[in-house]
């Protein structure tokens, strides 16, 4: 059994900033606590993108002195609020990652783990350009015989979130249409939206997680960009485990929405 904490979209910031009235240091904290109090045993900890607010090193080095603390090995991946240049003078680059992209993929216990790189730099939108589509397939043609599970940040298909659903990933059609060839391709996880949904897409079951910081409001009622305010819901992350190609994934909370530090046991 293959076991993974996955979280997404810290946003993370050094100093005292806050970000829509959340603090990002305060957030992970209790996250970092409640997985060393409670899932220490998880073989890696996946973050899904959007791991700083800013792109800047400054706050890659204080993220990195927090994951420090987990005693887990992160695999690191880039969201739209990310920068690859600045990601990559405090983080080690993944073995065998994709050149010019934070794009990769391990083998692990009878499966395939891939991360892909989805970042678009200056739009939230995300795109899989040729070459990166490319290289997706090439590594599912030489795995083809090992059940595979892609984590990716934007997601390829609308979710009924309106808001989200204009900053998916702009080749989501043609990424599902790779996909579809590829029957060992068992589970999408996906980040970006701040908000839990699940379901299938073309046979393949997906599941998006829940922000580390702050949760966008459900699709009712209506809200735009423009009356945007985080919902009053509490942050999670996931515990991933896989099986015999099997797939659980629970959503667990570490502490209470309210924005002190309030982590719970």
């Amino acid at each position: 059994m293959v076991k993974l904490i996955w979280m997404s979209d810290l946003h993370f910031l050094a100093g005292d900033k806050t970000v829509a009235g959340h603090d990002p240091r305060i957030r992970l904290g209790a996250a970092v606590e409640h997985i060393g109090q409670h899932h220490s045993d998880a073989r890696y900890c996946v973050i899904s993108g959007d791991l700083v607010n800013e792109g800047n090193a400054a706050d890659y080095r204080a993220l990195k002195s927090h994951l420090n603390k987990l005693n887990i090995e992160c695999l690191l991946m880039v969201g739209n609020h990310d920068d690859r240049g600045e990601l990559g003078k405090v983080f080690e680059r993944p073995y065998g990652a994709m050149p010019g992209f934070w794009q990769y993929y391990k083998p692990l216990d009878g499966g395939l783990f891939v991360f892909l790189d989805t970042l678009k730099p200056g739009f939230s939108a995300g795109e899989m350009c040729g070459e990166r589509m490319a290289w997706l397939r090439d590594v599912l043609v030489a795995n083809d015989h090992l059940p595979s599970y892609i984590f990716m940040h934007h997601p390829p298909m609308p979710l009924g979130l309106p808001m989200q659903d204009e900053i998916g990933l702009e080749q989501g059609a043609e990424f599902l249409s790779l996909i579809a060839d590829f029957p060992n391709v068992k589970h999408l996880f996906l980040g970006h939206v701040h908000r839990p949904v699940a379901g299938s897409v073309g046979g393949v079951p997906f599941a998006t997680m829940r922000s580390v910081l702050y949760q966008a409001p459900a699709p009712k009622p209506d809200w735009n960009w423009g009356t945007f305010a985080p919902a009053h819901e509490a942050p999670a992350y996931g515990v991933v485990q896989i099986e015999s190609g099997n797939v659980t994934l629970q959503y667990t909370k570490f502490c209470q929405f309210e924005l002190g530090y309030s982590p719970l046991r």
